[in-house]
């Protein structure tokens, strides 16, 4: 069973980021998405402060976020890494596997990654994702190194902080949405 012994919450900032954007998606009608707590189970509570100090994981969490942007159901986890890669240990299988069966059914699935150091954000499509894992699971490297992140899916920060995904997210559905006999989607 895990165990979660608060010293913080790491990825607090990018978090708060990323609810701050959502709730201006919602304000101006573009998109819907909602953060996915992870069940946990308090062990140890401080009455004083308020808080959980010690909790065990009810079960394996999803992703961090879904929603719905103008009828496309997306879900996407958040990374951060101090480093120029992202260790593929960040990652667990069972948020893969859903994010698979999530664009099975003809959602968008995707990883925001945030390079800390570089202060840099980027939407790692699930299918770049997969290709790491599977090269990992062979016994390739253990991460995505920095190169692998496009910039054409560099996302950038703006509108008074806010970080604008959806940018990054029209941009994949163009270059992946079938096109017609015409020419067009």
């Amino acid at each position: 069973m895990a165990y979660w012994n608060s010293r913080g919450l790491r990825g607090s900032a990018l978090e708060e980021i990323i609810n701050f954007t959502n709730e201006s998606y919602r304000k101006k009608g573009l998109a819907l998405f909602q953060k996915i707590p992870t069940p946990i189970t308090p062990v140890e509570v401080d009455n004083k402060r308020r808080t959980i100090t010690l909790a065990y994981f009810d079960q394996n969490s999803t992703v961090d976020y879904m929603g719905v942007v103008q009828g496309i159901p997306v879900c996407f986890d958040a990374k951060e890494t101090a480093q120029k890669h992202l260790p593929l240990q960040n990652i667990h299988e069972h948020q893969l596997r859903f994010m698979e069966d999530f664009q099975a059914q003809r959602g968008i699935a995707f990883l925001l990654v945030y390079f800390s150091t570089l202060g840099e954000y980027y939407f790692l499509p699930l299918e770049t994702l997969q290709v790491y894992w599977e090269a990992a699971q062979k016994g390739g490297r253990k991460s995505i190194p920095y190169a692998a992140f496009e910039k054409k899916y560099q996302i950038f920060q703006q509108g008074g902080g806010m970080l604008h995904y959806l940018e990054a997210i029209a941009r994949y559905l163009e270059e992946t949405e079938p096109k017609g006999s015409d020419g067009t989607c």
